[in-house]
């Protein structure tokens, strides 16, 4: 019985999101709840426990400063044109009703890596392609799961991702070593989801016939822009850089920053980078006129930032560390090491737990604030390692918590995610009538949480670079 109470936090907060409670304020219930039953369950004094809140809370620092420029880079992405040179960069490739699902996928992969944002990219890819697939013969449903599994690829593997940069924070690993250690993995998924969506085209025996989105964008119904203005306005400009067209140029400062995190150079240095060269286009493109429009959209970016997910990052750290003073996942750790009979096991465990904590939550942010502190503990507390050793591991945690909560946002009916995707797809495209069947031609989800937990399990990770270290080198304490 004990055990379970020190879990009545977590249930709290989930039943929270259930109720479609702004997440903030789940997240700060959550806290106070953990401190009330640490206080009632471990004797604990008020002062003690809020002491180790404000330290676990201080371990997010760095991880904030992370977001603010990560956030400060997508508004400078979106407005300059990098964004829409991500786009144009495949409908040059010539789109056809056979061909635009994959197409759309492969930009939103584009899209979402360059600017670190799931929701934010398919509200720019889905009325384009939707309407563009309405002209050329396409398959609602496939184009529809194309922009989403997109999507989600560059919140789950990209650089300036706020749920990247949390789980990283929660496992202590550098975003730009979780950059490098699973981007073979990761675009080893895009291409077999791509090349599925190619298929799927052929099999359903889809026309080739070809449009232009410039055309498609400038008759597109007045209703799109409508919802697209209420839910997602930034968008706006990006749409229209794609009618009247962006250089492909524009796309220098993402490789820029894509090569810099492969050399292992300080994320926030990336960030900056990013940041200075995407100006630079833009005041060459015209885009800007005046330092001041650039300080403006970084300022900008630091506020959104600062307004959820940097407060949503210290509120995670505190209640992971409340969490750890009354040790409430001994009980569940013990379970796993009694299941498992080496750390691969263990740690496809530890992925296991994402899936089911983010069902049961709702909510990806959430899912690894609940989560993050209990599978990095269970790793530290019953695994032998060297110190390196030990970090490998813990960026598998760091991956299994971030893919997981990207992807099966997007596969779970009930989830907040899927309510967002569905919502926007029926409010820019209402000739279509989407629904729970749909999400599953979402290849890149399915393949994407499949793989990872088989290579984990199989050993076969070591053929996409993210292979573990070897038993005995690390190996279970109970052994």
């Amino acid at each position: 019985m004990k055990a379970f109470m020190k879990f009545i936090p977590i249930i709290v907060m989930g039943a929270l999101v259930f109720r479609e409670i702004d997440i903030l304020f789940a997240a700060f219930i959550g806290l106070i709840v953990a401190v009330f039953f640490c206080m009632i369950l471990e004797k604990k004094k008020l002062g003690d426990i809020m002491s180790a809140a404000i330290d676990g809370a201080k371990d997010g620092m760095y991880p904030a400063f992370v977001l603010m420029m990560a956030y400060a880079l997508a508004e400078i992405y979106t407005s300059s044109g990098v964004g829409a040179a991500a786009i144009e960069l495949f409908i040059h490739l010539g789109v056809t009703g056979r061909s635009v699902a994959m197409v759309a996928f492969l930009a939103s992969c584009a899209l979402s890596l360059a600017t670190g944002t799931s929701w934010g990219t398919y509200a720019a890819c889905v009325p384009i392609f939707m309407w563009l697939a309405n002209i050329v013969g396409g398959n609602p449903a496939l184009v529809f799961c194309a922009c989403m599994g997109g999507a989600a690829f560059g919140d789950n593997v990209g650089l300036i991702s706020d749920t990247t940069i949390l789980a990283c924070g929660m496992m202590e690993v550098k975003v730009a070593d979780r950059f490098k250690n699973q981007l073979v993995w990761s675009l080893s998924c895009v291409a077999v989801s791509a090349v599925l969506f190619y298929i799927t085209g052929v099999l359903m025996g889809l026309p080739t016939t070809t449009g232009n989105a410039a055309d498609i964008l400038a008759n597109m119904p007045q209703e799109t822009w409508d919802a697209l203005m209420e839910r997602r306005p930034s968008v706006i400009t990006l749409l229209q850089q794609v009618e009247n067209g962006v250089s492909l140029l524009l796309l220098i400062p993402v490789v820029v920053v894509i090569v810099l995190a492969i050399k292992q150079v300080d994320t926030i240095i990336c960030l900056a980078v990013g940041i200075f060269l995407a100006s630079v286009f833009g005041f060459v493109t015209g885009a800007y006129t005046s330092i001041g429009d650039v300080m403006d959209l970084i300022i900008g970016g630091f506020g959104d930032a600062g307004s959820w997910a940097v407060i949503m990052l210290f509120w995670a750290m505190a209640f992971g560390a409340v969490m750890r003073q009354m040790d409430a996942y001994a009980p569940l750790a013990r379970w796993f090491v009694k299941i498992s009979k080496n750390v691969r096991q263990l740690l496809v465990c530890n992925g296991l737990l994402c899936l089911v904590v983010n069902a049961t939550l709702n909510e990806e942010m959430s899912q690894e604030a609940a989560i993050g502190p209990v599978i990095r503990d269970i790793v530290r507390d019953n695994v032998e390692a060297s110190e390196e050793d030990m970090y490998q591991l813990q960026l598998r945690n760091a991956v299994f918590t971030d893919s997981v909560g990207c992807m099966t946002a997007e596969l779970i009916p009930w989830h907040t995610g899927v309510a967002y995707y569905l919502g926007l797809a029926v409010a820019v495209y209402p000739l279509y009538d989407f629904g729970a069947k749909d999400l599953y031609w979402n290849f890149m989800a399915i393949i994407t949480i499949v793989s990872g937990y088989l290579l984990t399990l199989t050993g076969w990770d070591r053929f996409v670079r993210m292979k573990l270290p070897k038993e005995p080198d690390v190996r279970l304490k109970k052994y």
